[in-house]
């Protein structure tokens, strides 16, 4: 099993993306860390992983919140050791004309999808830097890659992580610590069930494969990029949105 006897930590792990790649680690042998904001979907989570037979812990934490990420990282790591995969995965946008924003709406899009992200990483890289190995994947969007109408702070808090994720995998390629992105296009996740059908219908008549993707995809993906398979690939950006967004 790929990741027997490492522990993982995945972000937004409640439901959706998150909790396709929490599954998907720990059937590879991974002691998963759920983390949420949400109780009851990081319990379903973690829940659901053991029943398989697997490992998962759950644990809370709000990724808009500094004092709440330092604890969890320290939490986890006093508890279970080093990280040796950091998937960071929790995200969240809503479709809205960027004339009609408010401050206090850009700042929360910014804290879960950019901010929060590189806090943790902060706070779990020393370890990683000390052990001289390691797995970081972040979750962006394809929204900040190309631009997506109706999500323009969400796009660039994504493509802020997008260019995060190609500077820290220069710093850290020195400890051997791979840091690599995957772009999710349009998924079915709980997120999608909240936009209007058609919007939906519009996104799926524009994707090649004429359908929206599902979270187990943008999971294998994940798995790609934190296993042995990438251990000579850093600073990568993988769309995964069924030709929604090729580019030459």
């Amino acid at each position: 099993m790929e990741f027997k006897d490492k522990t993982a930590v995945v972000t937004g792990a409640g439901s959706g993306i998150g909790r396709a790649t929490a599954q998907a680690l720990a059937r590879e042998g991974a002691h998963v860390i759920v983390a949420d904001i949400d109780p009851a979907g990081g319990e379903a989570t973690a829940t659901a992983i053991r029943e398989q037979g697997q490992r998962a812990t759950f644990m809370p934490v709000d990724m808009t919140d500094p004092a709440s990420i330092r604890a969890f990282a320290a939490v986890a790591q006093a508890q279970f050791g080093a990280v040796d995969v950091l998937v960071n995965a929790a995200g969240w946008g809503r479709t809205a004309p960027f004339v009609d924003g408010t401050p206090e709406f850009w700042s929360k899009l910014v804290a879960l999808n950019f901010v929060g992200p590189m806090q943790l990483t902060q706070a779990l890289l020393p370890a990683m830097i000390e052990r001289a190995s390691g797995a970081i994947v972040n979750i962006a969007s394809d929204a900040g890659r190309v631009g997506s109408l109706g999500e323009t702070v969400y796009a660039g808090a994504k493509g802020g992580l997008i260019a995060f994720t190609k500077s820290l995998a220069r710093e850290t390629a020195r400890y051997q610590i791979n840091v690599n992105c995957v772009c999710p296009g349009p998924t079915d996740t709980p997120l999608m069930a909240a936009v209007p059908d058609k919007v939906k219908e519009a996104l799926i008549k524009a994707i090649p494969f004429r359908r929206l993707g599902k979270p187990e995809e943008v999971a294998e993906a994940v798995l790609f990029f934190a296993s042995g398979r990438a251990a000579y690939i850093t600073g990568q950006v993988l769309s995964v949105s069924g030709g929604l967004t090729m580019a030459g």
